[in-house]
Parts: C-alpha cells; sequence; structure tokens
C-alpha cells in the first residue's frame, strides 16, 4: 500500500484529491493508499446527501470567512482544521472480501483503526454506525464512497481541537446515534491524547503502508485533483446544491 503524506494549501484541494485518488485507482492507474492530511485553515465539510441550511450556520460561516464545502462521500457535516487529523484509505473491495458492503466495510477498517490506536486511546470502540468512541465520548467519525472496485474510506481524528468551536459553526444534527443522547457537540466529542507523528505511525504500521522508494513514478492526481476543483470543489452549485 502506497503512503501518501500531503496536505493541499486549500480545503477544496484536499477534498478533490481524495476523489481524485479513487478516480485513478478506478481507472487502473493506481493502487490502495494510505493519505494523511491536516488542513491549517478551519472549514465545513458536508457529507454528499446533507443539507447546508439545515447543518451549518450560514450567516456565522460567512462573518468569519469560514468555507462551507461538500465531500464525494456520505456521512454527516463536521468541522474540519487545524488540529484535526484526516486519514483516507483507497482500499480494493474486490481483492478484500471484508469490504463487500457498506456495513461490512465499517466493521472491519474502523475495527483495525480501533486495534492500531489501542496503545494511545485504550478502550476505543465502534459506537453508532461509523464513529470511534471511548466511554460514550465521540473519538472519530468516518465516511465511505463506492466505485464498483475501489472504495474510499476516511475519518477524522482530532489531537488538539476545541470541540466548542464545532457548536459555533455546526447546528445540532437532526439525526443523532443513540449512544449520543442528545448531548450538544462539547459535550459529546473529545481528542485523541497523542500527537499526529504517533496517530501517522501506528496506523501506518496497522496497513502496512509505504512511501514509494526515491524517482519512483508515483505521484499524486494533481491534474485530476485541480480538475475537480475548477469543475466541482469550487462551485456553489456543488457545495450548496441543497
Amino acid at each position: 500500500m502506497r503512503l501518501l503524506d500531503l496536505t493541499l494549501p486549500a480545503p477544496a484541494e484536499n477534498l478533490a484529491l481524495e476523489e481524485a485518488l479513487l478516480e485513478e485507482t478506478e481507472a487502473g492507474q493506481g493502487g490502495e493508499t494510505l493519505r494523511f492530511w491536516e488542513s491549517g485553515v478551519f472549514f465545513v465539510v458536508m457529507g454528499a446527501g446533507c443539507h447546508a441550511s439545515a447543518d451549518a450556520n450560514l450567516e456565522r460561516c460567512a462573518a468569519d470567512g469560514i468555507a462551507v464545502l461538500r465531500r464525494c462521500s456520505g456521512g454527516g457535516t463536521v468541522l474540519q482544521g487545524p488540529g484535526c487529523l484526516n486519514c483516507a484509505l483507497i482500499l480494493d473491495a474486490r481483492a478484500r472480501r471484508e469490504l463487500s458492503s457498506i456495513a461490512e466495510t465499517n466493521t472491519h477498517v474502523l475495527g483495525r483503526l480501533a486495534r492500531a490506536l489501542e496503545s494511545v486511546c485504550p478502550g476505543l470502540r465502534r459506537e453508532g454506525i461509523s464513529d470511534l468512541a471511548v466511554d460514550g465520548m465521540k473519538i472519530s467519525g468516518s465516511a465511505q464512497k463506492r466505485k464498483r472496485r475501489f472504495i474510499l474510506f476516511h475519518a477524522t481524528l482530532p489531537h488538539d481541537f476545541d470541540p466548542a468551536l464545532v457548536a459555533l459553526y455546526l447546528r445540532e444534527p437532526a439525526r443523532q446515534p443513540e449512544y449520543r443522547a442528545a448531548r450538544p457537540h462539547a459535550r459529546f466529542m473529545r481528542n485523541i491524547s497523542a500527537p499526529p507523528v504517533r496517530l501517522k505511525e501506528l496506523i501506518t504500521a496497522e496497513w502496512d503502508a509505504s512511501a514509494p522508494p526515491p524517482k519512483t513514478p508515483c505521484a499524486p492526481p494533481l491534474e485530476r485533483m485541480r480538475g475537480l476543483v475548477d469543475s466541482k470543489y469550487a462551485r456553489d452549485a456543488w457545495n450548496l446544491m441543497f
């Protein structure tokens, strides 16, 4: 599995690169990939089917210059930014029988992430449909985008992130997992107590990922990414479609 530790300057570019990686592998031009990135600015990102006005405080976001974007995968609306590490996996579902459905993929991938992080977050376990939590406190959320052969699975790992910020820019979600027990964002979320370099080491080892050897032609699909930004991720027609 290829390791790609790459954060691009703009939030839209980081979202577009994940879809570009998925498209690249589906077209037979790449292989399984583990990517890490962490935005240097705050922004709101919605799942593909989310409604901007229902999920985000659009007035506050506009006043504070917080972009509201939409990703290609499902799942709910989250706040991204400094202190929140993102882990994205491009996986071959045809070669991995345990990824044959959305539910099975959640069980398998979240189980492996929990196992990888056990040493720095004891008791980490899956909760709800696609969360990882400790003692009922959410540590990580995740989402998927599936093609015919490959899938994109990405998860957030807040390590130095203020949950109080979430309430400024997001509304309380209408649909909530039972374990949330109607708690507001700040009483439901917590950080994982480990620096991002350690989180990367543990997850990289779990998935046996490695950076390509020097001079190996294995560049990320930046041209494809730029095309997706121009045609999709930088456009209100996509981001604010609902």
